[in-house]
């Protein structure tokens, strides 16, 4: 899917130890209680634009306010419902998962595209476009929430090529095999 010249498409989640990539009512803010930008520069700085769903998008906007938000690069939403309010930092796509990474992924140049938002990843890992998935291990038990994959996601082989820990949290880096 990709070769030298571009970046990678990258599933990047924080994760409970349990499993969860939101605590329930969606909640998120224990993940910057563990995680900013600045754990891990490198993730940041290889990111060129980012593919988030409408739910992760809406949940990341309330937050932004008390985390100074994320910049991953250009930011692209993939909804059924665009917003009747554009936001100006945002591009919000309403085509297919293929259409819209293909344009994400222009956008980001020869950097990495990370796809935030459970439902967003799950459609890309159904279809075989993701090269990675970064997943940072928070030290926290959520007990309830939205997990890491849906129901239904067949099985993905995965290659382990980098772990690296910063204090609590410990950063997994896998390869996928399609």
């Amino acid at each position: 899917m990709t070769d030298a010249s571009t970046g990678k498409v990258v599933v990047n989640r924080a994760m409970s130890l349990d499993g969860f990539i939101a605590g329930p009512g969606h909640t998120m803010d224990w993940i910057f209680e563990h995680l900013t930008s600045a754990t891990f520069p490198e993730v940041m700085a290889a990111t060129g634009a980012m593919l988030i769903g409408r739910g992760t998008y809406e949940v990341g906007k309330r937050m932004s306010d008390e985390s100074g938000g994320y910049d991953g690069g250009a930011q692209f939403v993939l909804t059924h419902r665009p917003p009747d309010e554009p936001d100006p930092d945002v591009t919000f796509l309403t085509c297919d998962i293929e259409e819209a990474v293909a344009t994400a992924r222009r956008a980001a140049g020869d950097k990495n595209l990370e796809i935030l938002g459970a439902d967003v990843a799950a459609q890309c890992l159904r279809r075989g476009l993701v090269d990675e998935i970064l997943v940072y291990v928070l030290p926290v038990l959520l007990g309830d929430g939205v997990r890491f994959t849906p129901p239904g996601l067949d099985p993905i082989d995965l290659e382990l090529f980098s772990t690296i820990q910063s204090g609590g949290v410990t950063m997994l880096r896998f390869h996928v095999h399609k």
